[in-house]
Order: C-alpha cells, then sequence, then structure tokens
C-alpha cells in the first residue's frame, strides 16, 4: 500500500492538513487499495486551534512513498531543524515530496527547491524567492510538478495539488470522484493562474467610474482608445494617465483583461462554443481568443472550462 507522510512538525496551518487528510485518508468505494496515511511529528503539533497527536516519528518519512509537507504558520521563523533534514532523507530515499502553500519553505531549507520551479501563497512568494534564490519561484500558478518534489499555491490550490496526486496515481476517473465527493472542480491544470487581477478600483468613486461602466456594457464591440476618449470627453493621452493613476494599467490592457474575465464567466456559466465567447467578449476569432486566455489566465479556455464542469 501507498504510504502518505502527513509531516506535522512546528505550528501548522489546519486547512491543508485537514484537507490533505481528507482525500488521502477517506478510499472511495470504487478502489479497493487506496493510501496508508501516517501523521508524522517529534511530538504533539500546534495545527491552527488544535493539538495533533502524531502517529510515528519523523523518522517515519524516510521510508514513506509520498511525503506531503503542509503549510506552516509562521514563515519568519526558520522551519524546525529537524523537519527538514527528515524532508531531505525522505527525498535521497526516493519519496515523493509535496508542499502546500507555505510548506515550501521547508522543501526550500531541504534545498529541493534549487533549479526547480516552485509556487507558493501569492502573498508569500516574494518572501520564497528571497529566502531561495536558486529556485524558479512562479506565484502565478496553482501548483508545480517536477517529478518527485511537487508545490502547491494556498488553501484551494493545495486540493487541486492533491487532487493532481490522485490523479497520477489512479487516474483521472478516480480523481474526478474524490472531487465530487468534496464538491470541488474537477483535477485543475496546474498552469492555472492563482488568479486574474481585476484592475478596477474598490471604490465607484471615481472620475472614470461611468466610463469603466460604459465599456464593461459594450465589451462585444471592437473599442479603440479613441472610442474611450470620446466617450470621456478627453483626450487619448489623458485618458491613459486617468487609466494608469486608477487602474494602474493602461486602457487597452484594461479592456482585454476586462474581456478575458468575462469569458471566464461564459465559459463557466454557458455551453457556447469558443468562436461565440471570442464574437460575445469582441476578441473576434477563436484563436485570438485563445492566444490572450492563455496569456492571462495561464491555460487554454477549454481547460479552463472543463475545470468547472464535470465529465
Amino acid at each position: 500500500m501507498h504510504t502518505v507522510a502527513l509531516a506535522t512538525a512546528g505550528h501548522l496551518l489546519h486547512f491543508e492538513l485537514g484537507i490533505a487528510y481528507e482525500i488521502f485518508g477517506n478510499p472511495p468505494l470504487e478502489v479497493a487499495e487506496w493510501y496508508d496515511v501516517r501523521l508524522c511529528g517529534p511530538g504533539p503539533a500546534q495545527v491552527g486551534p488544535f493539538v495533533v497527536e502524531p502517529s510515528d516519528g519523523l523518522d517515519r518519512l524516510a521510508t514513506a512513498d509520498t511525503v506531503l509537507v503542509p503549510a506552516l504558520a509562521d514563515i519568519d521563523e526558520p522551519p524546525p531543524a529537524a523537519l527538514v533534514a527528515a524532508v531531505r532523507a525522505a527525498y535521497d530515499s526516493g519519496a515523493r515530496i509535496a508542499s502546500l502553500c507555505t510548506g515550501a519553505f521547508v522543501l526550500g531549507a531541504a534545498g529541493l527547491l534549487d533549479g526547480r520551479r516552485a509556487t507558493t501563497h501569492w502573498g508569500h512568494a516574494a518572501a520564497l524567492s528571497e529566502r531561495y534564490p536558486d529556485a524558479e519561484v512562479d506565484a502565478d500558478v496553482l501548483y508545480t510538478d517536477n517529478g518527485n518534489v511537487l508545490t502547491a499555491a494556498g488553501k484551494a490550490a493545495a486540493v487541486d495539488l492533491c487532487l493532481h496526486l490522485v490523479h497520477l496515481d489512479h487516474g483521472a476517473t478516480i480523481a474526478n470522484t474524490v472531487a465530487r465527493r468534496l464538491v470541488v472542480p474537477p483535477h485543475r491544470a496546474g498552469g492555472q493562474a492563482q488568479f486574474v487581477s481585476t484592475p478596477l478600483p474598490t471604490s465607484g468613486d471615481h472620475s472614470l467610474a461611468q466610463l469603466l461602466t460604459w465599456a464593461e456594457e459594450r465589451l462585444d464591440q471592437p473599442l479603440t482608445v479613441t472610442d474611450l476618449a470620446r466617450q470621456a470627453s478627453t483626450s487619448p493621452r489623458h485618458l491613459g494617465r486617468q487609466f494608469r493613476s486608477i487602474t494602474g494599467q493602461t486602457p487597452l490592457q484594461w479592456l482585454l483583461t476586462q474581456r478575458v474575465r468575462r469569458a471566464q464567466q461564459l465559459l463557466e456559466s454557458t455551453d457556447e462554443g469558443i468562436e461565440q465567447v471570442a464574437v460575445a467578449t469582441g476578441l473576434g476569432t477563436a484563436t485570438t481568443l485563445r492566444r490572450h486566455f492563455q496569456r492571462v489566465v495561464g491555460v487554454p479556455p477549454n481547460t479552463y472550462r472543463q475545470s468547472f464542469r464535470s465529465p
């Protein structure tokens, strides 16, 4: 039986540990042989508001098939040295090592991110990159897979990485069965963006409020900067300065992001084909939609749609 060891040393966040135990500790009815899940640590661990008693010591990591390192509660504190050493020993013994959210800092301390692509919660990505400069930190993706070293971004992305591991071990059908039990989208591709930045002010009380609303209602039309400037009764140059000041983007960048966001909504909520979505969002053709969608979101439109639809 495939052994999954959950490293519980130090002060951990409860969501990531809980979701890992839920996925790997509860076999679907369709599977005869699932995972043997072990909680491994040097002693009782603080997990959010709870205290967890491990079933095994950290030395058990070295004999596990997969080692999961949940999120650390405080990245300003160095990871426990015993945990770092045990994770490194497990890797040297041939285990598959995966981190969830800030658990990536343990992998970094163990030298497992050197020369590898890695991720963590976008809010901690800069700190991870600064602390482990030999890692190729990507703050935009849900998770990374380097074969025997994997990392996930925050919270929901931990679910995605765990489902990805189930997918690798048991196939897509079983992974989707687990996803349905959790009432989450089926397996999402790791390259998908953690989020698409919304270049809208938090308040509607600003000089572009009416113009942005006007443009959003006409995303199916081929709007230009001149069209926007004319509607705002200003010059294109002045409009550009206003956009950069209020949204942080140029008018064309803002328009493109809104078109992609509208495409996301249509892909999630309708059965319209890619060509229809392209026309409805003002991107014209399926080819243009695919190019911009891939660049902004990180995955093709069809892959994104599959993430929100059961097979």
